[in-house]
């Protein structure tokens, strides 16, 4: 989430570094609204109009490509006109008017599976894409719900998820979380995210989202499954290793 235009940039310098230095194809994501918080109280950020403006910086200082999520279809053609990716929430990836909206624009679209759907009840949304003349396509695993607060991550669901002949993604930072594990807040686990993105990339998986902060512990959104910046390019390494021993 956008905390701060300051934030942002550091972040983006940081990253940017990192990805050259390991040939990474790397895209920038942050989102501008966080509507599903957990309390009506928490930060969700500081609104499209000032997030776009923020992620345009990123794109011209960086060179950065950036990605970011819409929660309703009538953002979807604004933020177009920024975003390289544009990002569909899990508990959205069934909504056929946010779907069509995002397909229209010809943006590459990355959907994550929600946290309640079996990874081949993808096709539906594959298809709604589709039809609505996009094939741009990525999916992405953030976990499903299994009990209370908990996430689990089956390995078999990206190997399901490819078959639909698109890249799958693999979310190692949310499918670690507890949600609404602390009450008022997501909790979680990021000492499960090096295993998971390695376990994930083995799998098949295509790519990474990593959620990265430089002080997770005081991070406005999603802290306890947040990667620390400063050990980021050492966790990426050891993945790369990985990567190529399988490809």
């Amino acid at each position: 989430m956008i905390e701060s235009e300051e934030n942002v940039m550091l972040i983006a310098d940081k990253m940017k570094r990192i990805a050259e230095k390991l040939d990474l194809d790397y895209y920038f994501k942050a989102s501008f609204d966080k509507a599903n918080r957990t309390s009506i109280h928490s930060y969700r950020g500081p609104g499209m109009e000032k997030g776009l403006e923020i992620l345009k910086k990123v794109k011209e200082v960086c060179g950065l490509r950036v990605c970011t999520d819409i929660h309703e279809p009538w953002q979807a053609e604004k933020v177009s006109e920024v975003a390289d990716i544009l990002q569909i929430p899990a508990f959205l990836c069934r909504q056929t008017d946010l779907l069509i909206a995002a397909a229209k624009t010809g943006k590459l679209i990355n959907v994550k599976k929600a946290q309640f759907l079996a990874p081949w009840d993808m096709g539906n949304v594959v298809r709604k894409l589709e039809e609505s003349g996009n094939r741009n396509i990525m999916l992405c695993e953030r976990g499903s719900v299994f009990g209370y607060n908990t996430l689990v991550v089956d390995m078999a669901g990206i190997y399901e998820m490819k078959r639909f002949g698109y890249p799958v993604v693999m979310d190692a930072t949310h499918s670690v979380q507890k949600p609404g594990g602390k009450g008022t807040a997501t909790g979680g686990n990021r000492e499960y995210v090096e295993p998971l993105a390695k376990a994930a990339i083995a799998a098949g998986a295509d790519a990474l989202f990593l959620e990265v902060h430089p002080d997770p512990e005081n991070a406005l959104s999603d802290g306890p499954n947040m990667v620390k910046l400063d050990e980021l390019e050492g966790l990426l390494e050891r993945i790369v290793k990985v990567y190529d021993a399988v490809h």
